[in-house]
């Protein structure tokens, strides 16, 4: 379906008929996923004419394997969940909404070190280690190699123009070569790590493919662990990695345990988890951002015009494209939200991206406004697993867009907007690629 923005306006959303709305919804066959009709940066039409179909925040949902959970749709309903102890993320309580190509039955614990499918008290004690470590000093070390990495794409993209796949040259390399910086992946290492990160991303892969570079990638974080051990430098990993003093401190031939009481192998699975946590977001974020900015003209002549847009056009993005959706949950016990039981048991799928365009959080919800105040927003989650690394993401959105238009005033979308292919089989939604071109001066 062909488009046509407007200056100032979001694409509209598509519209549900009064005729069309009954007073009680169906129980859905599952979540709907699909985009292919209406606009590219809206939620599923499908999803957005069932949450139009009563005022309900929480209703049922059937999942892909039978079960019949929840639907959390509602800004303050999801909140209330996402916070409230007493709703699991343990995968192995889980049940998927949506059929996921390769997804087993049944859900296995987190593996080591994924701290996403913890509940307190285990949670807790990984999340105290991690969060210490996201200092202020850190993240304005790391906001000026940010600008510099930018920089060094932007010139590289420049070098290579006048056209260019904004999802290689631009989107992904910045976020990786910031988690390189944030991790400590000595640069004659970033050759390896990138090429192990391209096949885990790579939606043409088949998936013993990424199993294996997944694999990989743990084993090289498995290595760097015992390097930073016997010489630190001023990096997470090394924070994390520093050795307890006593035998073995320092060498790596007789590792001994680490100060921050984690194994080699919490270690390994912290940084793989930080790097999907901390990449493949933000990589999608900056790609889909820049689409829904070159759709919007007026919203882009408005950052361009105004550097103290950079910030509320980053937050006001998160919450418009809510990349990262559905958060899961399990109720441990029966528990009443918005007036709906849910029943122990019952596994709760929030809708981030129904809940950020909830009209009774956000006026106008579906028009993209980079003057908006849209902090609140559930793009980073809520509550104990709410991302440790947010401060981070905001800051590459924010210096990273405003630069790419800043060098390119002139940039375009090399192919009409609806051919721009979507990612819509991955929980991370975005672009799968975004052909630009510009003026050569």
């Amino acid at each position: 379906m062909a488009y046509e923005p407007t200056a100032d306006s979001a694409i509209p959303g598509p519209a549900v008929p009064d005729s069309a709305v009954p007073e009680e919804a169906p129980v859905p066959p599952a979540l709907p996923t699909d985009r292919h009709t209406g606009c590219p940066f809206d939620p599923p039409a499908a999803l957005t004419a069932l949450t139009a179909l009563s005022d309900r925040p929480v209703r049922p949902l059937r999942y892909a394997d039978g079960h019949v959970g929840r639907l959390v749709t509602g800004h303050a309903a999801a909140r209330a969940v996402l916070a409230d102890p007493r709703f699991s993320s343990r995968y192995e309580l889980l049940h998927l909404p949506m059929a996921m190509e390769g997804a087993p039955g049944e859900l296995p614990p987190a593996p080591i070190g994924d701290i996403t499918g913890l509940d307190a008290p285990e949670h807790t004690r990984y999340r105290r280690l991690l969060a210490g470590r996201f200092t202020v000093r850190r993240m304005r070390q790391l906001t000026s190699r940010i600008e510099e990495f930018t920089a060094d794409c932007l010139d590289a993209m420049e070098q290579a123009g006048p056209t260019a796949d904004l999802v290689e040259a631009f989107a992904r390399p910045v976020p990786t070569l910031v988690i390189c910086e944030l991790l400590g992946v000595p640069y004659a290492d970033r050759g390896r790590f990138l090429g192990l990160v391209e096949v885990i991303f790579d939606q043409a892969a088949d998936a013993g493919a990424r199993d294996e570079a997944y694999a990989g990638l743990l084993r090289y974080v498995g290595e760097l662990v015992l390097a930073k051990r016997a010489e630190p430098t001023d990096d997470l990993l090394s924070d994390l990695a520093a050795p307890a003093p006593g035998p073995g401190s320092g060498d790596p031939a007789v590792p001994g345990p680490a100060a921050s009481g984690l194994s080699d192998e919490e270690l390994a699975g912290i940084g793989g988890l930080l790097l999907a946590a901390g990449l493949d977001t933000t990589a999608n974020m900056l790609g889909l951002g820049a689409f829904a900015l070159l759709t919007h003209p007026g919203q882009l002549e408005a950052l361009r015009a105004d550097p103290d847009l950079a910030g509320p056009a980053a937050e006001e993005l998160l919450r418009y494209l809510s990349v990262a959706d559905p958060l899961l949950r399990s109720a441990l016990e029966d528990v009443e939200v918005a007036g709906e039981l849910i029943r122990a048991g019952e596994t709760v799928t929030v809708s981030v991206q129904a809940a950020n365009r909830d009209p009774g959080r956000f006026p106008e919800p579906d028009r993209l406004d980079i003057r908006r105040r849209a902090t609140g927003h559930l793009s980073f989650g809520h509550g104990p697993h709410q991302c440790l690394g947010q401060q981070l993401a905001r800051v590459e959105m924010a210096v990273a867009l405003p630069a790419l238009f800043a060098r390119f005033p002139a940039l375009r979308l090399a192919v009409p907007p609806e051919e721009v292919p979507l990612r819509e089989r991955s929980s991370i939604y975005g672009v799968v690629s975004l052909p630009v071109a510009w003026e050569e001066e």
